[in-house]
């Protein structure tokens, strides 16, 4: 039976995680129905990508009996009353990354996910592509040995984005794709929370952070250091270095086709879409919706590979980064 999904805000993202969804055989995901805040914008997100009920408000799909999770696009100032809708109305969850504004949201969300008994998941894609898996499994099994030291970084030009530079919108690079390099690290570290946080950045003058490099350093002297800007192109690549060897992500390290091990490269292709895409590698957001449909089908309330205990950790260090770099938000102060 197809796990039968609703589609929360008719945005970009959502665009593209619908089309991955297509990328995926027809009896296994179904997109049910689509709502946006304007039942016309719902209407012609239905009719782009063939969905049969469009809604005009959150509240019309969480009453939907024929859903059985929810993926929330919307942007991340909204992610907490969002999830409290659908995780009250006893519907599983994947919400678009980062789950929440802070560390405080973030508890009281995955509080009512269990309360309600139901699934949740913060859509951290990165980590289900086939390079992540790869990664893990090199790790595991001691390839490149001890790890000393991981790298990361990502930054693109993005000072003429609105949701990028405006402290209402949730602005500021950390929590839009530092999070990317900072969930890198802590995957390598295998959810280990860091000893010592380090933080300097460039503020905007709307407030948010523009440019953070943060040090981290973990148990048994192992580091890890990552830049994230959204005001200059970086690199965008990730390194583990180990006692034995490294392992790289050359390129695009939040949306990974290729891998490096001791200089050796394999390509991990992501499947063409269907219809145009908003952002780079999109139908790699296939990944993440075939997890929970395998966490759903186990009867499980969280996965093992983004587990709700990952999903704190990621907050808490974002917000001492942005403590340090003198970022506050509206919601910092509630």
């Amino acid at each position: 039976m197809a796990t039968r999904w609703g589609i929360c805000s008719a945005g970009k993202i959502s665009h593209d995680f619908t089309v991955a969804l297509k990328t995926l055989p027809a009896e296994d995901h179904q997109v049910v129905a689509v709502a946006a805040r304007r039942l016309e914008n719902a209407q012609e997100f239905a009719k782009k990508h063939s969905i049969s009920r469009a809604y005009g408000s959150y509240e019309e799909l969480a009453r939907d009996p024929d859903i059985d999770v929810v993926y929330i696009g919307v942007i991340h100032p909204y992610h907490l009353s969002t999830c409290l809708l659908f995780t009250n109305a006893k519907k599983s969850v994947l919400c678009e990354k980062p789950l929440a504004m802070n560390s405080k949201e973030v508890k009281e969300i995955l509080a009512s996910a269990k309360s309600n008994n139901v699934f949740l998941m913060e859509a951290v894609w990165t980590r289900f592509f086939p390079v992540s898996v790869e990664i893990r499994r090199l790790l595991a099994q001691n390839e490149v040995g001890e790890v000393k030291m991981v790298r990361s970084e990502f930054g693109a030009p993005l000072m003429h984005v609105p949701r990028a530079t405006e402290k209402e919108l949730g602005g500021g690079a950390m929590l839009d794709i530092g999070i990317y390099c900072l969930q890198f690290i802590c995957m390598v570290y295998n959810g280990e929370k860091p000893e010592c946080i380090q933080a300097a950045g460039v503020c905007m003058e709307t407030g948010v952070d523009e440019t953070v490099v943060v040090t981290l350093k973990f148990s048994q002297n192992r580091m890890a250091v990552f830049t994230c800007s959204s005001g200059m192109q970086l690199p965008n690549d990730a390194i583990v270095v180990g006692t034995k060897g490294t392992i790289r992500v050359p390129a695009h390290m939040w949306c990974p086709t290729s891998l490096e091990v001791n200089g050796k490269k394999t390509e991990y292709p992501v499947p063409e879409p269907y219809l145009p895409l908003n952002f780079l590698n999109s139908t790699g957001m296939r990944y993440e919706a075939e997890e929970v449909r395998q966490c759903l089908l186990k009867g499980l309330k969280e996965s093992a590979v983004m587990s709700h205990a990952d999903s704190l950790l990621l907050a808490e260090v974002e917000d001492e980064i942005r403590r340090q770099v003198g970022v506050i938000y509206p919601q910092d102060c509630q």
